[in-house]
This record gives structure tokens, C-alpha cells and sequence, in this order.
């Protein structure tokens, strides 16, 4: 694996960082799009969105990414962002990222269309106060996953490493992006997915440098990759591989349960400090490289955000313990 010293600038925020000052968000992907009335979460407007923040806010959690998956920020109008800013304000909640999801610059049927929206989505984060822009190249759910209890255990559509024109497309569009991103004094950060140009660690770090802008880096979302019911490497080392090159961090974990005798692979998510990824080894590999960015909390299933929330305990354990 790649180990080249990285050219991408980290972070907006000072090297002073302690396990207390450390910036740890929440995503908001407990959050559903649409609720049990049928209404969807833009709908609800200021009310519905301060109360679904002031959860993240009696969780202990005082950074917030704004994941499209709940709410679209690209789409909202200046005074839709006016009050979901300020409902955040409120809480005391600083709005950290938005991410986009399935939003890929270069699907075939609707790479147009998720290339605009991706820099509506970048002046909305701007607006916001936002410091960071996350996006990726996994395509939309197919209907057999969306009806999965675990989307990541039927099969999807992407498999792009082998397409060098298509390639060559996704490091136009995305360099594209983080000139936007940049213009505004934000970070673009490319989320890590199977199946993908950023489905390993050496094609997502060629990828950045083929971008070669120092405001786009990656976002080493190793949980993407660990949970897959298949043979993938091992998370330590694409980490190790990949932090220098990070300047944003999705974390999860997951249970991984391997039979070599039949081949059977099964995975099903859980807390960082009780699944696959060892993350006190990650953040002494994240330090030992000065990573500095936002790290973020993702949690699917169950009580996501209380599985979050302790998440942030234990990082914030991690960053106090560990030595370089």
C-alpha cells in the first residue's frame, strides 16, 4: 500500500487540539427522510429540525454534520438555511460538514444532476458555517438493498476500477468541486466505498493525487469496507495508509464474523470499541501523521445516536490515553 507523505492540508483548525477541544460530531443518519406520517424532514421546517439537533445536543455532542440523507441542505432556499442555522445556534450546536450520499458525480443515469447539486450543496454549506464538504462515489440503493435489513449484504451497481475514461471523468468533476469548495474556505473530503475509485486504499490516494488540490483529501470511512460479506483488507493497514491523505472522518464499527471452512462471512454493526477496527491503534496512526480534522460519528441500526454518543466517550478516552 501506498505510503507516500501527504500534501493535503488537514485542517481549518488550530494544532492545539486536546481530547477535550477535539471536534467530534454526530451525523444526523439516525434521522429519517421522510417520517411515519409521510413527511418528509424538509417539510417539517425550523421546529422539526431544532428538535431533532436538540437530541444531538442532549446526547453531549456540540458539532453537527448535516447528512443529506435526513435533510438535503443542498435543496433548502436562503431562508430554509437561515433557520436551520439558527436552530442549531441555539443548541449551541456548531454546524461542522455536510454530506452528501449517493450523490455520485459520475452515475451514469444521474451524474448531471448530482454534479449540480453538489455545488448547491457546497453554497449551502457555506452559508451554514460549515468547514467541510463530504462527498462519494457510491451510486444509488438498488430496490433489493433498499428493501435489505442490511443494504451492504445484497449486491449494487458500481464496480468502476477498471473504467480509465470514467476515471479520468470522476477527477475532472472532483476537481471541479473542490475548486468550488476551496473558493469558499472549505475542505472537499472524498468518502472511502467499495466498489469504487475509493474502494481501496491505493486507488483513493491516486485519486487525490490526481485531483492534486491540497483542500480535497480523503475520508477514511474504513467501516464501508469491513462490513462487506467478502474478503477485504485489513482495516489497520488501509488506515495507516490512508490517514495522511484524510482531512475529514467517518467512525463506525462492526462485529466481523469469518468460517474459512465454508467461506461464510457475516457482519452487523456495534460500538467503536467493541467491533473489528481497532480505533486505539487508528487514532495513534492519526496522530502519529497530524491528522487534525473532524472526526464524526455514523452508527446504523437500532439507537443510533445513544450508540454515537458513547462513541464520542470513548474517542474522546482514546484521544486523552493514547501517546505518539
Amino acid at each position: 500500500m501506498t505510503t507516500t507523505t501527504s500534501f493535503v492540508r488537514q485542517t481549518h483548525r488550530p494544532a492545539e487540539l486536546d481530547a477535550g477541544s477535539w471536534p467530534i460530531a454526530a451525523g444526523t443518519l439516525p434521522f429519517p427522510a421522510v417520517d411515519r406520517r409521510g413527511r418528509t424532514a424538509r417539510s417539517g421546517g425550523r421546529a422539526e429540525w431544532a428538535a431533532r439537533l436538540g437530541e444531538l445536543a442532549a446526547a453531549g455532542f456540540d458539532h453537527v454534520e448535516i447528512t443529506d440523507t435526513w435533510l438535503r441542505a443542498g435543496d433548502l432556499d436562503k431562508e430554509e438555511l437561515a433557520d436551520l442555522s439558527a436552530a442549531g445556534r441555539e443548541l449551541g450546536l456548531t454546524i461542522a460538514a455536510v454530506a452528501l450520499i449517493r450523490a455520485s458525480v459520475i452515475d451514469p443515469v444521474h451524474g448531471d444532476d448530482n454534479l449540480a447539486y453538489s455545488h448547491r450543496a457546497i453554497e449551502a454549506a457555506a452559508t451554514l458555517g460549515a468547514q467541510v464538504v463530504s462527498v462519494g462515489l457510491h451510486e444509488r440503493l438498488t430496490s433489493e438493498q433498499a428493501s435489505a435489513w442490511w443494504f451492504w449484504t445484497r449486491d449494487h451497481l458500481a464496480n468502476d476500477p477498471d473504467d480509465r475514461e470514467l476515471r479520468a471523468l470522476a477527477v475532472t468533476q472532483l476537481r471541479e468541486l473542490g475548486e468550488h469548495a476551496g473558493s469558499l474556505g472549505m475542505l472537499l473530503t472524498l468518502e472511502m466505498y467499495e466498489d469504487t475509485f475509493l474502494g481501496s486504499a491505493e486507488s483513493a490516494i491516486r485519486l487525490v493525487e490526481e485531483i492534486g488540490r491540497a483542500d480535497v483529501g480523503l475520508n477514511p470511512d474504513t467501516g464501508n469496507l469491513i462490513r462487506l460479506h467478502r474478503p477485504t483488507d485489513p482495516p489497520g493497514e488501509v488506515l495507516a495508509a490512508v490517514l495522511p491523505w484524510s482531512n475529514y472522518w467517518h467512525v463506525k464499527n462492526y462485529l466481523r464474523l469469518e468460517d474459512p471452512a465454508s467461506g461464510t462471512i457475516l457482519t452487523a454493526p456495534t460500538s467503536m470499541e467493541l467491533g473489528v477496527i481497532d480505533y486505539r491503534d487508528a487514532i495513534r496512526s492519526a496522530l502519529d501523521c497530524g491528522y487534525a480534522g473532524i472526526i464524526t460519528c455514523e452508527h446504523y441500526g437500532g439507537d443510533g445516536l445513544s450508540v454515537s454518543a458513547a462513541n464520542q466517550r470513548y474517542l474522546r478516552g482514546l484521544l486523552k490515553s493514547v501517546r505518539r
